[in-house]
């Protein structure tokens, strides 16, 4: 991984990192929960493609400060346009995971001459409805980010990479501290709705991505198709991931994903 670097907004500070190359810039963004590094096996093929790569810690998270006020999806997509104009890399394609695939639906309403594509990868773009049993499983998990860490294990149904107990511990570590406890429980017990707000104001060209056995959502495929007719794009599932597909089957992502960010960036 690139050196870690730190950007200062308003609350506090974020933890990113960046490869600087002269090539088109791509911006990777982790879930609640999770760090940058989540891209780690898929970042490469984007590198070797010849793109500038950037991933950044979302607020609360990782290597990023604790004790911010807020940590919706609208928060985390204002980090966004910070670190994009920061970067100045040109419009860049924002590729976000889980609760991150919200926030980059609503940075590319918002700021379009920064943003040339969208990813959302296994993300929360709208309200959907929850079971009781989901309903308890989400309280619990806000409540202990052990069980959390354990269920990221289990999201990784069918090729879990080699260093993911490794990798587990680690997050595991992370949020023992209290102030990323606090951001755990925040995200995942508030409203994960900003996709669907703003879908239709999306003039950039997007791709949905879905783990087809990803668990978090009843039916992968259809929930796939249904942000696809938001978006106005293509869905594509991988077979056989679960709710990361960028750390189980990162070729299979890669391949998904490097046509749509040459037909981004040519557009």
């Amino acid at each position: 991984m690139p050196q870690t670097r730190f950007l200062a907004v308003p609350g506090g500070q974020l933890a990113y990192d960046d490869t600087g190359t002269d090539g088109p810039l791509v911006v990777l963004l982790p879930g609640l929960g999770d760090r940058r590094q989540s891209y780690r096996l898929l970042r490469p093929a984007l590198e070797l493609a010849g793109y500038r790569v950037a991933t950044m810690d979302l607020r609360g998270h990782g290597e990023s400060t604790t004790g911010w006020n807020e940590y919706s999806q609208t928060a985390v997509g204002l980090d966004v346009i910070a670190l994009l104009e920061h970067l100045d890399g040109g419009r860049a394609v924002l590729v976000g995971n889980s609760y991150a695939g919200g926030a980059v639906v609503w940075a590319a309403a918002q700021a379009p001459t920064l943003v040339a594509g969208i990813v959302p990868m296994n993300a929360f773009v709208r309200s959907t409805p929850k079971g009781p049993v989901l309903r308890l499983l989400t309280r619990a998990f806000a409540a202990s980010p052990r069980l959390w860490v354990a269920g990221y294990g289990r999201a990784h149904p069918s090729a879990p990479p080699a260093d993911l107990a490794e990798y587990r511990a680690v997050l595991a570590a992370t949020l023992a501290e209290p102030g990323r406890r606090k951001a755990l429980a925040a995200m995942l017990l508030g409203p994960m709705t900003e996709g669907e707000r703003w879908s239709r104001s999306v003039n950039c060209p997007a791709l949905v991505v879905m783990g087809a056995k990803d668990s978090y959502f009843p039916d992968p495929a259809a929930e796939a198709g249904l942000q696809a007719r938001m978006l106005d794009c293509e869905a594509r599932l991988i077979e056989d991931a679960g709710h990361y597909p960028h750390s189980e089957f990162p070729d299979r992502t890669a391949g998904v994903m490097l046509p749509f960010l040459r037909d981004a960036f040519d557009g």
